[in-house]
């Protein structure tokens, strides 16, 4: 294909062509006899600036650069789930057959496999009227995953003609449809999506399901919606990382999408590793069946970081579409914000806050916003939760992209070094984090929980807090002044924070804990509290319920009493009880 159109400038990922009226904005091209993918970010009167996605080393002004006439888009279909992807849906597992363990430039493999054969029911017949959205045939993409065609959004007609139920490959005709102007379509069972719109739905729902991910201090001191947004800031070796591993594995979403944007090479390997090796603890398969792992490595180009992101969004929102609740871990939006930053010091924009654009936020904002639970234009309910990693440099919270990102999240789970260092995990800091979420979810929580959950989880807080400011006091003077209903509230947050709030990611019992469990386990702490300041009103000294070991067994009783035997939490408090009413007889 010849071009007129040829390379004026270069300076890394940015390109420029000069004197040309052949590009749109936000198009895709195709930079260099390699046919590097770039994208088209700005246009004047003299030149056309290219934001290039792969390595631009060997480039030189004269090369050719060919439109395409379509935006940055990606495919969409069958093969995607248990697929490792790169920022720009290249198959990292096809590129190392063709190309070895490095990613050759300007490779040319299909995102999805185009020769793999998919077992396809069709599910509509001629004559039938299909509007945008809806499911014209099934395949069972993995064995847990049923993977749905749908008519792509803005097209609707009659069915014309179907091809029976049998085996087909990815760019097989299966259904053919007749719009209102006469005009035939032909449906196969994939469609590409330009990754920075958002894929539409019927209707926004409100915020009113929790994301269930059986770790306590989430689900009951911060929980998260479905559709909802998190923000998982902390420094270096604070377990971000580990805690989205901890929420992908357990938390109650049909799919997960991983983005590792910008992370070290040898974490994201680390990553793949572990999640080929990890069981579904809910179907026993492995969790690479309703996995999609997207890997842009900090070594990978630089402009590759930001698609890497929109390319994560997109696929979960074409998943939700089908009707699946889906979670997007992006680790982390801080390799993402750096490349805006590089690349808008290479454009030489005027920079904001610490050299990030001045348009950061928005970037943002148009991140996060694009989660949300939804009905689907076919008429199911799926979702979409963004969980997003912060990387701050040295912990400070009061950097520009975890300013930003408090913005336009509800739930902010700030990780602690101190907490980290102590090997107490996860490592969310009960002061510093919160959730916006309560009001729409405590009507959920009532219904399935009861009211004594919510009271529960208040009374804890404000246990919590009140130790927050007697260990101000303690740091001074010391515990020994304080009176014995004040070292009780310190007895008992001990108790919290080691009994319910701490959690072995390594143990059966403790690595996922239900809510009806972690319900129970609230009740024995306030139970003991409340009995312990009957005793301590009576003159009774606190040092002589410390020496029967209450406050030892309420921090063992996440192992000692299985998920599966709530009853035995009634034992506990007799125990309670019995051993308090020693004291007062």
């Amino acid at each position: 294909m010849a071009t007129t159109d040829v390379i004026y400038g270069i300076n890394g990922p940015v390109v420029t062509v000069k004197n040309t009226r052949s590009f749109s904005m936000m198009e895709m091209v195709y930079v260099g006899s390699s046919r590097l993918v770039g994208e088209i970010i700005g246009i004047n009167d003299k030149l056309t600036t290219i934001q290039v996605y792969e390595e631009t080393t060997g480039l030189r002004p004269g090369d050719p650069v060919y439109g395409t006439g379509t935006p940055m888009n990606v495919l969409l279909g069958p093969g995607i789930i248990d697929n490792i992807f790169d920022g720009i849906e290249r198959p990292l597992k096809a590129i190392e057959e063709t190309s070895g363990s490095f990613i050759s430039r300007g490779s040319q493999v299909s995102s999805l496999d185009t020769d793999r054969y998919w077992n396809v029911r069709i599910k509509v017949k001629a004559g039938d009227m299909l509007s945008p959205g809806m499911i014209y045939a099934t395949c069972p993409e993995t064995a847990i995953i049923e993977h749905r065609m749908m008519v792509p959004p803005g097209l609707s007609g009659k069915v014309v003609s179907t091809e029976p139920n049998g085996k087909y490959r990815l760019m097989d005709t299966i259904v053919t449809l007749e719009d209102e102007s006469g005009e035939k379509h032909e449906l196969s069972l994939c469609q590409k999506w330009p990754i920075k719109t958002a894929r539409p739905c019927k209707t926004r729902l409100p915020a009113t399901v929790p994301l269930i991910t059986g770790q306590r201090v989430i689900d009951t001191m911060f929980p998260i919606s479905k559709g909802g947004t998190a923000a998982i800031p902390g420094g270096f070796g604070t377990g971000k990382t580990m805690t989205q591993h901890q929420l992908a594995k357990w938390c109650d979403a049909d799919i997960i999408v991983y983005v590792g944007c910008g992370e070290r090479g040898n974490e994201m390997s680390q990553v793949l590793d572990e999640f080929s090796e990890l069981i579904d603890p809910k179907s026993g398969r492995p969790m690479t069946d309703r996995t999609v792992l997207i890997a842009n490595t900090s070594n990978m180009p630089v402009a590759a970081r930001e698609a890497s992101i929109y390319t994560g969004l997109t696929l979960a929102e074409y998943y939700r579409d089908m009707g699946y609740h889906v979670a997007i871990m992006a680790d982390s939006t801080s390799r993402w914000a750096e490349a805006l930053r590089e690349i808008s010091g290479r454009l030489e924009e005027m920079p904001a806050e610490e050299g990030f654009p001045a348009y950061l936020p928005s970037r943002l904002s148009q991140f996060y916003e694009r989660a949300g639970r939804v009905e689907t234009l076919c008429g199911s309910e799926g979702s979409v939760t963004i969980i997003g990693a912060v990387s701050p440099q040295g912990s400070d919270f009061s950097e520009p992209v975890t300013q930003n990102t408090k913005r336009f999240t509800r739930c902010f789970w700030a990780l602690d070094k101190s907490l980290a260092y102590a090997r107490h995990y996860p490592a969310i800091n009960w002061m510093d984090s919160y959730s916006e979420y309560f009001t729409d979810l405590d009507p959920w929580f009532r219904d399935n929980l009861g009211e004594d959950f919510i009271r529960y989880r208040n009374k804890i807080t404000a246990i919590l807090h009140e130790e927050s400011s007697l260990m101000e006091i303690v740091k001074l003077i010391g515990s020994d002044v304080l009176p014995d209903d004040q070292k009780l509230i310190i007895e008992t947050a001990k108790a919290i924070r080691v009994g319910f709030l701490q959690q072995n990611a390594f143990h059966s019992d403790d690595t996922f804990v239900p809510l009806e469990k972690q319900k129970l386990m609230m009740k024995a702490i306030l139970h003991l509290y409340s009995k312990a300041q009957h005793i301590i009103a009576a003159a009774i000294p606190i040092s002589r319920i410390e020496e029967l070991g209450l406050f030892e067994s309420l921090a063992k009783m996440k192992y000692d009493i299985p998920n599966s035997k709530p009853e035995l939490f009634d034992k506990l408090i007799a125990d309670i009880d019995t051993a308090l009413g020693t004291l007062t007889n």
